[in-house]
């Protein structure tokens, strides 16, 4: 991993989501009317989020999972409810916050079947301990391939299970989208999306010394609108 541009390209995106576009992505993940664009990424994450759900077991109780790039909590409320205990971290204090405020009751009383521990830092940092499952959804697309082979990675000898995270593949349709997207204001523009080709991605994967015990198993592309991603499940081998 490149730390130099992993830290640097880590940092643009705390900005963006800490500070730029927190107040954006507060009403787009929550249930507030948006507009027709905004209104495809939003059901396009649901369909992802629900998509990288299904892929963990049904039945998570006793089980630790790391929901690395939690934003608003969405994802990490459906584990805890399926009992895991959920380590939920985001670069964003804001949003981290936000997700806190988002809490369901049972959840925050202690109540709930599971139990979420939110965090605001780096999801690599190896003092957040070991997982049986480890999902990232949309937490990898703004870095370069190399580096987000590499996060994996530095992941990878903390997980028993699996690791189930997105990356934007690399479509013509998308790079139109990526250009149209710097119509939008200044203000509202998200750190720059890093398309990934398949081929490529997966070659990496597999020439990553630390990657050796993993292989590939699911995958899965989610197109909505204006959200293109695709889910790609490692697993040990």
């Amino acid at each position: 991993m490149d730390t130099a541009t992993y830290a640097d390209r880590r940092g643009q995106i705390e900005t963006y989501f800490d500070r730029t576009a927190a107040e954006a992505w507060a009403r787009l993940t929550s249930d507030a009317p948006v507009g027709r664009i905004r209104a495809t990424v939003r059901a396009g994450r649901d369909r992802m989020r629900h998509t990288m759900l299904s892929w963990l077991p049904a039945d998570l109780r006793g089980l630790r999972i790391l929901d690395a790039g939690c934003g608003t909590g969405a994802l990490a409320v459906e584990a805890a409810r399926r009992g895991a205990e959920v380590v939920a971290i985001d670069l964003s204090p804001t949003l981290v916050a936000l997700a806190r405020e988002r809490l369901p009751r049972a959840l925050q009383d202690g109540q709930g079947v599971g139990a979420i521990q939110l965090k605001s830092g780096d999801m690599l940092d190896p003092a957040l301990g070991h997982f049986d499952h480890v999902v990232a959804m949309d937490s990898l697309i703004h870095y370069s391939t190399d580096d987000a082979v590499a996060a994996l990675a530095r992941l990878a000898p903390r997980v028993s299970g699996s690791m189930i995270f997105t990356f934007a593949p690399r479509t013509p349709l998308l790079a139109a989208m990526i250009g149209l997207g710097r119509l939008f204001p200044r203000r509202d523009r998200a750190p720059w999306i890093e398309p990934m080709a398949e081929t490529g991605l997966r070659r990496r994967i597999g020439n990553a010394v630390e990657l050796l015990a993993w292989r590939s198993a699911r995958t899965e592309r989610v197109a909505s609108g204006f959200y293109t991603s695709q889910a790609l499940e490692l697993v040990r081998a």
